[in-house]
């Protein structure tokens, strides 16, 4: 190469050369930044933008890391990125890829558990009006716990002290690490399936924030608020609130008063049951008493002290009603007999009987015909005449017409 003429390199060479430099020449650090223009590709990689007044940078967080990250990202959040300068040979670009990343001023599990509560309560999942009632004395109880812990050991004490004849069923389950959250929900999505139980605890004893976590994973949320079954939380000791508590259809503050809420105690059962006997049996002796005044309020009344007045004022009624009858049909008839009377009399006027008493007669045809004019019979005609006491039959000799008076 002659003196004075620089190199030629490739694009490559030169892009390759800025990857060694920038790689080599500042170590892993840990930059605070605001997110922007964060988005997730279907692979699960994350990339996004980390700027401050001043200044940004293109960012990614590769699926494995992703996977480990507790909360939301999301554009805005300020965190504390830690990784490392890459530069993308292909495009000659340089990103910073990112392999922790906590939230500033808060830590990430907290971030993530108000991330989780905002998201869940907006949907309705902590609503009382969708929480369930226990059964007042369930059949059987199923503990979504493990089997080895000291929770589950005391609630199997606290409930069979409370109430010896419970019925139990342990589902075993991890409590805690890697896979316990979908353990957890897979127990609560199948636990219907178990015949007989009717109410549910899932739970543990106390821990860390980190130790209690999967009970502040949506799965398991998810899980609670669909299950067939109502579910008593009971996650850690009082201080401790998970997301699985404000699902759940009642919380109890340790595993102990999650057994003392679903079963009753037996002496206090007991006792409810005598003093429901002892009232009533004051309540049917009250209902006795009464019965009793109310017969004898009734046997002292006269109907009962004499029973023959009764008998005698329906005898004397009796005769009453006899004497009310006889004497409105004896007006009845008497009434009717005057309207006959005077129906007869009327007819009487009518009937040419009446008109024959008075001296008049009639004559009639054999046929029945009426003689009226002396054209309706001839000589020799048989003719019959009724007169008020008979009636007498003759024949006719002789037919005469008389003339016509002259008028005045």
């Amino acid at each position: 190469m002659p003196n004075g003429e620089m190199p030629v390199v490739s694009v490559t060479e030169l892009v390759s050369a800025l990857k060694e430099v920038v790689e080599t020449a500042l170590p892993p650090c840990v930059v605070e930044a605001e997110i922007s223009n964060c988005r997730r590709s279907p692979a699960g990689h994350y990339y996004l933008t980390l700027k401050d007044e001043n200044s940004e940078i293109g960012a990614c967080i590769w699926r494995s890391t992703a996977s480990r990250i507790r909360f939301d990202l999301k554009d805005g959040l300020n965190v504390l990125a830690t990784g490392s300068l890459q530069v993308y040979v292909a495009r000659g670009t340089c990103q910073f890829i990112i392999n922790q990343v906590l939230p500033q001023g808060v830590g990430a599990l907290e971030l993530a558990f108000r991330q989780l509560q905002e998201k869940l309560a907006a949907e309705g999942l902590f609503d009382e009006d969708r929480k369930r009632p226990l059964p007042a004395i369930p059949r059987r109880i199923a503990l979504v716990t493990s089997p080895s812990s000291a929770a589950v050991k005391d609630m199997i004490q606290v409930m069979t002290r409370r109430w010896p004849a419970v019925n139990l069923v342990i589902v075993p389950v991890r409590v805690q690490g890697e896979g316990a959250a979908e353990e957890i929900a897979d127990a609560l999505r199948h636990v219907h399936q178990i015949p007989g139980v009717d109410v549910v605890i899932c739970g543990r004893g106390g821990g860390s924030l980190e130790d209690l976590w999967c009970f502040n994973e949506e799965i398991v949320a998810r899980a609670i608020a669909d299950c067939r079954i109502p579910v008593v939380s009971a996650v850690g000791h009082e201080i401790d609130v998970s997301i699985a508590d404000l699902v759940a259809d009642r919380r109890a503050l340790t595993p102990s008063e999650a057994g003392e809420l679903v079963v009753p105690s037996q002496s206090d059962v007991r006792m409810t049951l005598d003093q429901s006997a002892a009232r009533m049996q004051q309540s049917l002796n009250n209902r006795i008493q009464n019965l009793r005044l109310q017969v004898a309020a009734v046997e002292a009344r006269a109907v009962f002290q004499h029973p023959m007045s009764m008998v005698d004022e329906w005898r004397q009624s009796c005769d009453e009603l006899h004497d009310r009858c006889v004497t409105a049909m004896n007006l009845f008839v008497e009434r009717r007999q005057q309207l006959l009377a005077q129906s007869a009399a009327s007819l009487s006027s009518l009937s040419p009987l009446t008109v024959l008493a008075r001296g008049y007669s009639l004559t009639t045809l054999p046929s029945g015909q009426l003689v009226r004019s002396v054209l309706d019979v001839t000589e020799g005609t048989v003719l019959r005449t009724r007169v008020a006491d008979g009636t007498l039959t003759q024949v006719v000799q002789t037919v005469a017409a008389e003339e016509p008076a002259d008028d005045f």
